[in-house]
C-alpha cells in the first residue's frame, strides 16, 4: 500500500522499480495529496477563462485501480519468457513483474501464464524476424461482479494442448470466467487483431456501473478505473440537475454507458456512435438493464446533429465524451444550431477541453462549474465534467 506521505528525495528509492524505463507514471513518487493539488492547478489554469474549478475527486485508495491490463510478451538473448510493457514511444520491452497501478489479481494471472510457457513449449514472439506464437495478454477484470476474462493474442489461430493450457491455468485461477483466443498476425502497432473465438467460456464478462450491467468484450470501449468511472457519471448526472421530462442527446456515446445510466432520469435518450460494434453492444446492454426509452443510432454526431437542426428537432441537454483530442469546430458549430439549453461535457484532456470551451461559449453557452475527478492516479491523466447552460 501507498501511504500518502511518501517521498523520494535525493538519492530515495523509487516505489516502482522500472519507473525510470517504463515511464507511464510520470508522479509515482509523489505524495498522493501533492499530485491532486498539481493536476488541480494545471486545469484551473486552463478553465480559468471560462469557469470555477471545484475540488478534486480523488480516491481513499489510488493503487491497483486499472482493471483492463495488457502484457507483452516477448524473451531475453537465452530464450526465457518475459512480459511487461513498452518503454514510452518505442517498441522496448520493460520486464514488469508486477505494478502499482494494475489489479493484483491480472498480475498474478500473467504471471502464471509467463511460468506455463515453457512447459507447454509455447515460443514468445520476436518483432524482429517475426517467429514465436503469444505476442499479447490482456486481462479484463469486472470489479463489481468478479468476472475475468484473459485474452492470448497469437499469430496463429493454432495454440498448441490448447485444452491443457486451459484447463492448467484455471487451476491456478478458478476464478477466470473466460478465456479467448485473439489472432493478430500482422506488423501492427494495434495489440488485437480481427479474429477471435472463446477457448473457455463465453468470450465476454460483464460489470456494473451506477446499478447498470454492461457487457465487456476484448474490444469493448469501457474505463479502466472501474470505481472512478462511477464517480464520474454520478457527477455528470448530478451536474445536469435533471427533471425526468428532458430529451438527452449522448454523443460519442461508445457502448451506451452514459446514457443507459441517465436514462431513469430522463423522459428520453437519443444515442449516436459512429463504431458498430460499440452501437451493437450498446443496444445489447440496453436489453440487458430493460431501459426502453433510449434510440441507438450509428452515426456521425456532427452529421445526426446537423440533420436534427435542419428538421427542427430539438433536445434539452447534450452529453459529450469525446476524445483525447476533443471535438471539432464543425460538431460544435452542429451542437450550438440544436440549441440544447445544456450540455455536459466530459473531457479526457484539459487542453482538448480549454480549446472546445473556447468555441462553445462563443456560441452562447457560459461554462457553470467544472469538476476534476482523479481517473488515473500516478499519471498526468486528468477527468474533468463540465457544465454548460444556454445564456438568454
Amino acid at each position: 500500500m501507498v501511504k500518502n506521505n511518501n517521498s523520494t528525495g535525493h538519492g530515495a528509492k523509487s516505489l516502482c522499480p522500472v519507473f525510470k524505463k517504463c515511464g507511464a507514471c510520470q508522479m509515482i513518487d509523489t505524495p498522493y495529496k501533492k499530485q491532486l493539488k498539481i493536476k488541480h492547478a494545471r486545469v484551473q489554469e486552463l478553465l480559468e477563462p471560462y469557469c470555477k474549478v471545484e475540488s478534486f475527486i480523488g480516491m481513499e485508495s489510488p493503487e491497483h485501480y486499472r482493471c483492463k491490463v495488457h502484457a507483452v510478451f516477448t524473451h531475453d538473448k537465452k530464450g526465457n519468457p518475459l512480459s511487461g510493457i513498452y518503454r514510452e514511444g518505442s517498441h522496448e520491452v520493460v520486464p514488469v513483474e508486477s505494478c502499482l497501478l494494475e489489479d493484483q489479481k491480472a498480475d498474478a494471472i500473467i504471471a502464471s501464464i509467463r511460468g506455463m510457457l515453457k512447459s507447454f513449449k509455447i515460443k514468445t514472439y520476436d518483432e524482429d524476424n517475426g517467429y514465436g506464437l503469444l505476442r499479447h495478454v490482456l486481462i479484463r477484470i469486472g470489479r463489481n461482479t468478479g468476472e475475468i476474462m484473459v485474452v492470448l493474442v497469437t499469430v496463429s489461430p493454432i495454440f498448441p494442448s490448447k485444452n491443457n493450457f486451459v484447463k492448467a491455468l484455471r487451476k491456478e485461477h478458478p476464478e477466470i470466467t473466460t478465456i479467448v483466443l485473439n489472432v493478430n498476425d500482422k506488423q501492427t502497432s494495434m495489440i488485437l487483431g480481427d479474429k477471435e473465438k472463446p477457448i473457455y467460456g463465453p468470450g465476454f464478462i460483464y460489470d456494473i456501473c451506477c446499478g447498470m450491467k454492461f457487457k465487456i468484450s476484448p474490444k469493448s470501449f469501457y474505463q479502466v478505473n472501474p470505481i472512478q468511472q462511477e464517480v464520474l457519471y454520478n457527477t455528470a448526472i448530478e451536474m445536469a440537475d435533471l427533471k425526468g421530462d428532458e430529451v438527452a442527446l449522448d454523443c460519442y456515446s461508445g457502448v451506451g454507458t452514459i446514457g443507459l445510466i441517465a436514462s431513469p432520469h430522463v423522459k428520453e435518450v437519443i444515442s449516436v456512435e459512429l463504431n458498430k460494434d460499440a452501437v451493437k453492444d450498446a443496444i445489447l446492454n440496453a436489453k440487458i438493464n430493460e431501459v426502453k426509452n433510449i434510440t441507438f443510432y450509428q452515426n456521425d454526431a456532427t452529421r445526426f446533429m446537423q440533420q436534427m437542426a435542419d428538421s427542427g428537432d430539438s433536445v434539452d441537454l447534450v452529453f459529450m465524451d469525446p476524445p483525447r483530442s476533443g471535438s471539432t469546430p464543425e460538431f460544435i458549430t452542429s451542437m450550438v444550431s440544436l440549441s440544447p439549453k445544456k450540455i455536459v461535457y466530459i473531457s479526457c484532456s484539459p487542453e482538448s477541453l480549454a480549446n472546445d470551451l473556447k468555441l462553445i461559449t462563443k456560441g452562447g453557452y457560459k461554462a457553470q462549474k467544472a469538476v476534476p475527478v482523479d481517473m488515473f492516479p500516478f499519471t498526468r491523466g486528468v477527468e474533468t465534467v463540465v457544465l454548460l447552460t444556454k445564456e438568454d
